[in-house]
Parts: structure tokens; sequence; C-alpha cells
């Protein structure tokens, strides 16, 4: 245990030296000192008549919602038309319109919720040209919107956000392009495939003969955790062997996924002029991944309660990623749900009741705890606002933020946005218990069935993507309702953050004088995480008691379901 503890402090060092490497390098990047793909930049600016001039928050919503239409139309084209395109050596044929529905929408809105297996429905084409292009510009959309927030706070008083095509097109060229290509070369290099051959045929020991599917895995692989996307090549993600082969490539993979938005509280606090705001912010976030990280470690180590009689029970190990031991399990199950993204090496409906909860928790908040790429920044910055709005309640000060008051239209915006969560998870869930399609399509029955119908709408709304198992989503209601709850999350938290921004924007910066709050110390970080467990917590408190609480309880009393 002493081992896997000091594993968690090194992994947490080693993430906040990548964050104060690649932060500064953003900001680079964002303000135009990076320029050398210029030739490549201009090509495509003139290419997609783009002028490069700044636009304001209502033309930059309008950019993003027009790219990500655009992106749905063709993924959902390429999705049920895959029988007559090319790289297709499997024969397979049209995706049913349902499930390209569901598909289509789940990567345009960096979700990558997967009701299909990969290796056994979508070709080669499809992969490349449809799901790993998603991969790239649905997470460079949500950097894109992360950065115009961040302009929004930094100005001293401006009437855009700058360029949605311009932000898109750097996030692209500069950051998760090179990033990725290099992740893509250390997995080939540790053995991934990447390959367009078709599946193979093997005979095992038994003499029986055996289908291994292989293709352009280490590609997607590097962008869809680069990306905090999530949706592997293999039906079984990252708990396939050809999807991760060794443990090398399980950490690199966990880095790969917190990396950028790690560096985004850096990226903050260069942009604003104040390191020491971006600090606060990433004290927050990691205060809070330190909880979550220790509250599973325990949780599963501490075994199963119903074999707490024997000499020496251990952790529950079924359904674990046994190649690399309890921590490296615990620590991918915590890093893809306190981010967007939904990539697993263990399967969570194996977890423990308490130890389940954890990833249906960091879900919940809306993924701040780093958050997704861009995704996660924007969802604490509605938190901050909240923070500052309420401590300038309790000690009679003005709620302002970095010099910008924090007035009744932004705080309107901000309590818009703490409804989306609730809206996707706990309406669309009710609705799926009223129609009857949650009893058919949960597995298991009693409080852990309800848990497998909570996770799955969470990690829709929240744009996650990872499964409890267990539970058959592949229904003409789920995918339409899963599919709605991924729009809502997406769109619910860019268009009213992109409002804030544009609002803040224009307003003068005022200097700092006695009377305003301090936003950048240790006081102001723990009324934050209490603020976040307060307002985010609570919502989700009841159905929590309901689903994995309930299950706990009832597995110490002997009752299993």
């Amino acid at each position: 245990m002493a081992g896997d503890l000091t594993y968690f402090a090194l992994f947490l060092a080693g993430l906040t030296l990548l964050g104060m490497l690649v932060g500064p390098y953003m900001a680079r990047v964002f303000t135009g000192q990076i320029r050398i793909l210029a030739p490549v930049e201009t090509a495509l600016y003139r290419l997609a008549g783009v002028e490069g001039r700044g636009q304001r928050w209502t033309a930059y919503v309008a950019g993003v919602l027009l790219f990500n239409a655009t992106g749905f139309v063709l993924l959902y084209l390429v999705l049920r038309l895959q029988g007559y395109l090319p790289f297709n050596p499997q024969g397979f044929g049209a995706m049913e319109p349902g499930q390209a529905f569901n598909t289509a929408v789940s990567f345009m809105t960096n979700t990558n919720w997967q009701s299909y297996g990969g290796e056994t429905t979508v070709s080669h084409f499809t992969q490349m040209f449809g799901l790993t292009v998603q991969n790239f510009v649905s997470a460079a959309t949500g950097i894109a919107v992360a950065v115009a927030v961040v302009r929004g706070l930094a100005a001293r008083s401006a009437a855009d956000l700058g360029n949605f095509w311009v932000d898109l097109t750097r996030a692209t060229l500069y950051l998760l392009l090179p990033g990725a290509i290099l992740i893509t070369l250390v997995l080939v290099w540790q053995g991934m495939p990447q390959t367009l051959a078709g599946s193979v045929t093997a005979i095992t020991l038994e003499g029986a003969q055996q289908v291994i599917a292989q293709g352009p895995v280490a590609s997607q692989a590097a962008i869809k955790m680069l990306g905090t996307n999530g949706g592997g090549f293999f039906n079984a993600n990252a708990a396939h062997p050809y999807e991760n082969p060794t443990a090398l490539t399980n950490l690199v993979q966990i880095y790969a996924i917190l990396i950028i938005p790690a560096a985004f509280p850096f990226f903050f606090g260069r942009m604003v002029g104040e390191r020491r705001q971006g600090w606060a912010i990433f004290a927050a976030m990691s205060t809070m991944f330190v909880a979550v990280l220790l509250a599973a470690y325990f949780a599963e180590a501490a075994g199963n309660p119903l074999h707490a009689g024997l000499s020496e029970p251990g952790a529950s190990m079924e359904g674990k990623e046994t190649r690399f031991g309890l921590a490296q399990t615990v620590l991918f199950v915590v890093a893809t749900t306190v981010v967007s993204c939904g990539a697993v090496n263990a399967m969570h409906d194996s977890l423990m009741a308490l130890g389940g909860m954890i990833p249906l928790f960091n879900m919940l908040l809306g993924e701040i705890i780093y958050g997704g790429v861009g995704a996660g920044f924007y969802g604490m910055v509605l938190y901050v606002v909240l923070t500052v709005f309420l401590a300038g309640l309790m000690v009679g000060r003005t709620p302002e933020w970095l010099g910008k008051k924090i007035e009744a239209r932004e705080m309107k915006l901000a309590a818009l946005t703490l409804l989306v969560m609730p809206v996707g998870v706990l309406v669309l869930s009710a609705a799926s218990i009223l129609t009857g399609d949650a009893t058919s399509s949960a597995q298991d029955q009693g409080p852990h069935g309800l848990t497998e119908l909570i996770y799955a709408y969470t990690s829709g709304t929240a744009n996650n993507g990872s499964a409890f198992a267990g539970f058959g989503a592949n229904t003409t209601w789920h995918n339409t309702m899963i599919g709605l709850a991924m729009m809502i999350g997406r769109w619910g938290y860019i268009i009213p953050v992109l409002a804030i921004a544009g609002s803040l924007a224009a307003k003068p910066r005022a200097p700092t004088t006695a009377g305003t709050f301090p936003t950048h110390g240790p006081a102001f970080t723990v009324l934050l995480v209490v603020t976040i467990l307060i307002v985010g917590a609570l919502t989700f408190l009841p159905v929590l008691a309901l689903g994995p609480i309930a299950e706990h309880v009832s597995i110490v009393a002997g009752r299993t379901f």
C-alpha cells in the first residue's frame, strides 16, 4: 500500500511539472507568438474563407454550432454509407439509423459514448476519416471555447473573444497534432498495431480458430487520450491488450488524458498576467483529485465486505486490470472520469459499490477536476464565478473577479448552466424509468441496477463516454435519449459560458483595492472546493444514496444484487 501511495504522489508531481511546461506553451500558441506552421495556417484560412477578425461571443457561438452541425452530418453519412466506402476489408455494412445518430452525436460532442463494438461494426475508413477526425476537431473545439473564455476574463475591455476558426486551427496544428504524433510513435514502439490490414485468424492451443481484429489502432488511441475523447478501436477499449499492451502504455495514456486539462490553469495564469490565479485553481483541482483518488483506492483495497472474515481477503480483482495491478487500475478509473475522456482499462461495473460511486461522482460534478480539453476549465470558471458571488455576499464586498464585476447577468447564466447536469441525468433517467426502458436495459436489480442507469445518462450528459457495463444501451430509446443528453451537456455549457465571457470582456478592468476579495490564495482555494461540494455534490446526494451507498449498506448486511 505504501508503494501505491508513493506511486500516486510521483504521478501527481509529474503531472504538475507537465502542466507548468505545457501551459506557457499554450499561451504562446494562442497569442500568435508561435507561427512555425504559418504558411499552412494561411492556406487553411484562405481555403475556408476565414479573415481572422475578432468575433463577438454570438458570432463565436455561431461558429461552434455550425462546425459541430457540419461534423455531425458528415459522420452520420459515413456511418450510414460505410458499406460503399474504401478501406473496409471486413466488409461491414451500414450502421443502423438510431445507432448512427447516437454515434455521430457522441463523437461530435467529444463524448465518444459507444453502444457498438468497434472492431465488429465500423470499417478502417470510418475509424480514420470519421471517428479519428472528430477526435481531433471536437477536442479542438473545446480548447477553442476555453481559450475564448480566458480571453474574456483577461481583456481590459474588448468587444470580441478572438476568432473561433483561428483558435480551432491553432489548437489542432500546434497542440493536438504534434502531441498525437509523438504519443502514437511511443504506442507503436510498445507493440500497439498500426496497419490497414484486416482481421487475422489464429489457431488456439485447443485447436480452435480465433479471429483477431487489427487496424489503425495506435493513431486513434493517441488522440482519443490526448483529446479526452475515449472512443476506442476495440469494444474493450484500453482493457484490450492491443489497445494497451504494456504498463508503460498504460502510464503514457493516463498522462495523455490529463496533460492538457492540467495545463489550462497555468495557461490561464499567464493570460491574465497573474500566475497566482492559475495556481489557486490548479490547487483546488488537485486537492479534489487526490481526495477522489484515495477514496477509490481505499474502497477497492478493502475488498468485498462479504469476505471480511477471511484472513487476507485483499482487493477484489474481478474485472480489474490484473496485468498492471490495483494502483494503475484505480488511477485510470479516476483519471478518465475527472475529465471527459471515458476510456477504460477495467470494467467499472466490477468496482466495489463505493469504488464505483467515485467515477460517477466525478462526472456528476461536471468533470471540473481538471476536466476535458477545455471543457473542464470553462466548467470550473462557472464555479469560480459562483464562489466569488457568494463570498461577496458573505463579507459585504462587491463580487469581482480579476477586476470584473460579477452582476445579475453573469449569475443568471451561471445558475442556468448548473441545471444542465440535473436535467440530463435526473430528468432523462426518470423518463427512462417511466417508459420501462430502464428496467429492460439494466442487467441487475435493486440499487446496482439504478447505478447502471444513472451512470449511463451521467456519462452522456458529462460528455464522458465511459460505460458502467451491464447496461443495454443499444435500443432506439437510449440511443436517442443519451444522444439528447450529450447535446444538452455540450451546448448547455458552451453557450452560457461564452455569453458570460462576452459580458465580462466588455467590462473595464478595475484596479485592485483594499475592498477587493482576493482570489489567489489558500483561503479562496478552500472556499472554491467547499462551494463545488455544496452546490455540485448535494444536488445528486439523494440518487447516490439510493444507488451505490444503498448497495454498500446492503452488502455489509449480507445482501447482494
